[in-house]
């Protein structure tokens, strides 16, 4: 009876040993990692992950260590060409940010890779950078 209940015990873990990821490349160049599907008509590929995984550097500082005086080091973000391609994807997806945080639907955000639901403040901080962001880049002056 023991030796049956180690044997159900053992398949039941065995799934979370092996478990399946999927990498792809969005638009503007960044790599992303999910467990989760991308969304359809998007090229991926699996990836099979096995055991523990070590992340290769230190998890985002917590924008509440900033308030708490603590200074957070955050690696220089890389230049994009001043392109009106790239000018008019930004400003698209600047405004359709502001159309999402203007609506009066929940936004979700990625906080730490955990999805969580903007709280009101949350949301008006946003709004007024993409707003400043969109008047600085896209008001044509």
């Amino acid at each position: 009876m023991r030796r049956l209940l180690i044997a159900a015990a053992l398949l039941l873990v065995a799934p979370l040993v092996a478990a399946q990821a999927y990498k792809w490349t969005d638009a503007g160049g960044t790599v992303h990692y999910s467990d989760a599907p991308p969304p359809q008509g998007t090229n991926y590929k699996k990836v099979t992950t096995s055991g523990t995984v070590e992340p290769l550097a230190e998890p985002a500082p917590r924008a509440n260590a900033e308030s708490a005086g603590q200074v957070a080091s955050k690696p220089a973000p890389q230049p994009v060409a001043d392109t009106p391609e790239n000018r008019a994807k930004m400003c698209a997806s600047l405004k359709s940010n502001l159309e999402a945080l203007k609506s009066s639907g929940p936004v979700v955000m990625d906080d730490g890779g955990q999805q969580k639901v903007m709280d009101a403040d949350q949301r008006k901080q946003q709004q007024t950078a993409a707003e400043g962001q969109y008047q600085q880049f896209c008001s044509g002056g």
